[in-house]
């Protein structure tokens, strides 16, 4: 019996040790693999940014107050990006130099070197106005990566997957309009676009409006626009008009996330703006810029809705808490996420946590 014991006893010691090897080989030979694996990816923690400005900006809803509502919506995506993980280059801010959150300025508590386009209030004067569309936004790129254009006017056309290579810039809006009818298999009085509500339109919409397709007018918000021209279900297909060149990079940067298609051209109004962009080292103001050059490498996007819209829902405060609704894009993890916040001020809750339509 203990003959039979030992014998049976041997080949269970060896069979364990030669694991015991196996395993060690084994994690030996996949550590330069895991050194070699790229960071993960924390672009589900830049909605924390949006939501913080958006949850501020959102107390100034229909208060009639613009520059308050962007400047405390400001200080509080700052607020948050200064305990950031991340090494941030701010390359495109608000227009105000007196904004915590102006271009050159450096973000975050130390980690990942960014570079972040950044929006605190996307449609301010919607916010002013009580109106709907508002939302918080970033763009975060590689260093290097978003584009730098001088501050000026720029010609802008976005259109989401199903329309991606139909449309061409320098062509009649009418042409276009067409286009995008063909790609979506309807016809040009079933297309809606999106335009700014603005006098130097006025040609615009006349050229629209004689192709058949719809006219939606907006006060603020060409970003939103651009985004609610890619996502089925707004019934948008087209956003199209004269812009701001920050608002071009980000549009682009979410297009990006969605698999759509921007195109934009400097619309410089002055010699001064031309020398600008020679300045800038763009030789020929008249060059269309590709979604791909306007934004490339990975990219992520985060945006919260302040008020209302086709798009996202706007903050709404119950007695001791508040509910968000924010879009998270990135092209790295290969997703577009909504997310729905609830945040409460005390710790002491008065409230259950409703369930969404409640």
């Amino acid at each position: 019996m203990r003959s039979s014991s030992s014998s049976s006893q041997a080949p269970s010691r060896y069979n364990r040790f030669s694991g015991l090897v196996a395993e060690t080989i084994e994690e030996t030979a996949s550590a330069p693999e895991r050194a070699s694996r790229p960071a993960p990816c924390f672009c589900e923690q830049y909605v924390r940014v949006t939501e913080g400005a958006a949850l501020t900006a959102a107390r100034w809803l229909g208060r009639a107050d613009q520059e308050a509502a962007e400047r405390d919506a400001a200080e509080a995506m700052r607020a948050v990006l200064d305990d950031f993980p991340i090494r941030g280059r701010i390359v495109i801010g608000p227009a105000d130099e007196d904004s915590p959150l102006r271009a050159g300025e450096d973000v975050g508590a130390g980690g990942e070197a960014v570079d972040l386009a950044l929006d605190p209030l996307e449609g301010r004067g919607v916010v002013a106005r009580g109106g709907n569309g508002a939302m918080a936004m970033v763009a975060v790129g590689e260093p290097g990566s978003l584009l730098k254009l001088p501050d000026m006017y720029v010609r802008k056309m976005a259109v989401g997957p199903r329309a991606r290579g139909s449309i061409d810039l320098l062509k009649p809006v009418g042409d276009n309009v067409h286009a995008i009818a063909e790609a979506f298999g309807r016809r040009p009085n079933d297309i809606t676009t999106i335009v700014l509500d603005r006098p130097r339109h006025h040609d615009l919409i006349e050229e629209i409006r004689a192709s058949g397709a719809r006219i939606k007018l907006i006060q603020d918000g060409t970003v939103t626009a651009s985004i609610s021209a890619a996502i089925r279900g707004t019934n948008d297909h087209l956003a199209v008009g004269i812009g701001g060149t920050r608002q071009a990079v980000m549009s682009a940067a979410a297009l990006r996330c969605l698999g759509g298609e921007v195109q934009a051209q400097l619309w410089p109004t002055s010699r001064q703006e031309i020398e600008q962009a020679r300045e800038a080292g763009i030789e020929d103001e008249t060059r269309v810029f590709t979604t791909e050059e306007l934004a490339p490498g990975e990219v992520i996007v985060a945006a919260t809705g302040v008020s209302n819209g086709d798009l996202l829902r706007g903050v709404r405060f119950l007695a001791d808490s508040a509910r968000t609704h924010s879009l998270v894009m990135c092209t790295r993890c290969n997703w577009v996420r909504f997310i729905d916040g609830i945040h409460f001020f005390a710790r002491d809750r008065r409230e259950e946590v409703r369930l969404l339509g409640y």
